[in-house]
């Protein structure tokens, strides 16, 4: 019996998965729920395996007494030295029990436990297992379907491919093999649900990965995938070194590499392109394999952009049922609006009034502040900058080539690509200089503002001496006349009224109320 139940837990290890260790606790669980089963209790109950984990044996523990009033947890003295001669009361004696001695119901109760001990622990086994595998590929085998849902056995456990998650040029028979992505994994009641997609890009990436080495090294790098599910692919490429062409390095020598990948798709329509930090470029690049006359920039902070093609790459550029460009517009994140050369002659002035103005200040640099807005400057660098916490320019520059080498994860050749970039980039002003400069203006303006307020205290002294010596002089204010004839005002030195022309004459009058 013992030696089956060995077998039977080496058997259980290999065909479940579980650790060992997880198997030996389930049994001593089991055997303790029998024991408790039988006699009512497990506290004195005791489960020992063998070091070679070949055998197993269930004990009773119990207490050397001279009178029993327990017989599950005590024996007598008289009892007790059948088992060891050498024993005394008081003393702890080990008595093995045979599990044949165990009732139906015991073993009953003990192997619903286990089952249901054994599921719990496999559904946390599988769960933890799949569950860092989530955006990998895998690959199985086409089970059953069921309301358009694909069951696909992975081995150990199932997983579901959806229908929503299914390409519509993909048809699979029984015993089919399947690679898929791992898009969820989920704890149901039921037990473990492994949700598996071939919709989704990052299915894709891990495509392209699998097909080209490159980019499973990471020389080079796919900067984003937009999908039409079973119609179109596109998909940006960078390269992390000059000497490798990374569109070629996708489609491999003879169209090697990208034949596979169709394949895989089950024929769906793959575009690469080149990934590049020119918004114009990337636009051009994103349309293929349109050829385009000339890209407008209408509204760089709406990222709103006129692409102008020939009559005959109209159709190309749009797609079907505007499919291309949807995609294009996806991939770049950017608005695109596809006219003909003879549309855009159409267009109203404003429309010509703004490919003039991208004419004229289309190679004008504006002032960035950013390192990510350096022209030439790859996505990788970017990264390691901000994982340094360096984002800003001005951080940058203020470090010394040295400084920069000992960022963590930047390589000497990675320096040296920084600094070249800066150099051909950025022009350093020094602040010492500046700050001189504003400081001599600054004195400059206050000494001009000194002399200016000086210059007016003066002016306004001289006006309030005119003022005072006018008063003295003139004393009291002068007698004022007026014409008999028409009222205007005259003066004693007047001998003709200057309105009327009447004559006039001014006597001196003694007396008050009389006039001559």
């Amino acid at each position: 019996m013992i030696s089956e139940m060995a077998l039977a837990i080496k058997s259980l290890v290999q065909d479940t998965g579980i650790s060992e260790e997880l198997v030996l606790k389930t049994v001593e669980e089991i055997l303790f729920a029998a024991y408790k089963k039988k006699f009512g209790t497990d506290e004195n109950a005791v489960v020992k395996f063998s070091d070679d984990m070949s055998e197993v044996t269930i004990y009773a523990q119990k207490r050397i007494v001279e009178e029993v009033e327990d017989p599950v947890l005590e024996i007598s003295l008289e009892d007790a030295l059948v088992y060891n001669t050498e024993c005394e009361v008081d003393d702890q004696l080990l008595i093995e029990i045979n599990p044949k001695d165990f009732d139906r119901i015991a073993i009953q109760s003990a192997k619903q436990k286990a089952k249901q001990k054994l599921r719990e622990i496999q559904k946390d086994t599988l769960y933890s297992e799949f569950k860092e595998k989530v955006g990998e590929m895998v690959i199985g085998y086409y089970q059953r379907e069921r309301n358009g849902n694909i069951y696909v056995d992975l081995g150990k456990t199932e997983g579901i491919l959806p229908k929503k998650y299914q390409s519509p040029r993909e048809v699979y028979h029984l015993n089919d093999r399947i690679k898929a992505l791992i898009y969820e994994v989920t704890k149901t009641p039921t037990g473990l649900q492994i949700v598996l997609s071939r919709t989704h890009p990052e299915f894709v990436k891990r495509i392209f990965e699998l097909e080209v080495p490159e980019i499973y090294d990471k020389t080079v790098d796919i900067f984003k995938v937009v999908r039409e599910p079973g119609y179109r692919t596109k998909i940006a490429v960078y390269s992390n070194r000059d000497d490798v062409d990374p569109v070629g390095a996708c489609v491999g020598l003879k169209g090697v590499r990208i034949q596979a990948i169709v394949k895989e798709m089950e024929g769906e329509k793959v575009d690469i392109l080149k990934y590049d930090v020119d918004p114009k470029v990337f636009i051009k690049n994103a349309l293929s394999p349109a050829e385009i006359v000339d890209v407008l920039i209408l509204d760089e902070s709406k990222k709103q952009a006129l692409v102008i093609v020939t009559e005959q790459n109209f159709a190309l550029a749009i797609g079907k049922q505007g499919l291309n460009v949807r995609l294009a517009n996806k991939l770049v994140d950017w608005n695109i609006d596809v006219k003909t050369e003879a549309q855009f002659a159409e267009m109203d002035i404003a429309a010509e009034t703004k490919k003039a103005v991208s004419a004229l200040f289309g190679d004008i640099k504006e002032e960035i502040s950013k390192i990510s807005e350096l022209p030439g400057i790859s996505p990788r660098i970017i990264e390691l900058l901000n994982k340094n916490n360096i984002d800003l320019i001005e951080d940058i520059v203020s470090l010394s080539p040295e400084e920069i080498s000992g960022l963590k994860g930047v390589t000497d050749e990675d320096a040296k690509e920084i600094m070249k970039i800066i150099e051909d980039n950025i022009e350093i002003v020094e602040e010492e200089e500046e700050e001189a400069e504003v400081e001599a203006e600054a004195e400059e303006t206050s000494a001009e503002q000194a002399d200016r307020v000086v210059d007016e205290e003066a002016e306004q002294a001289d006006i309030e001496e005119e003022e005072e010596g006018q008063e003295q002089e003139t004393g009291e204010e002068e007698d004022t006349y007026e014409c008999p004839m028409c009222g205007t005002a005259v003066s004693p030195d007047m001998q003709n009224c200057p309105k009327c022309g009447v004559g006039l004459s001014f006597e001196e009058v003694e007396e008050e109320g009389e006039a001559e």
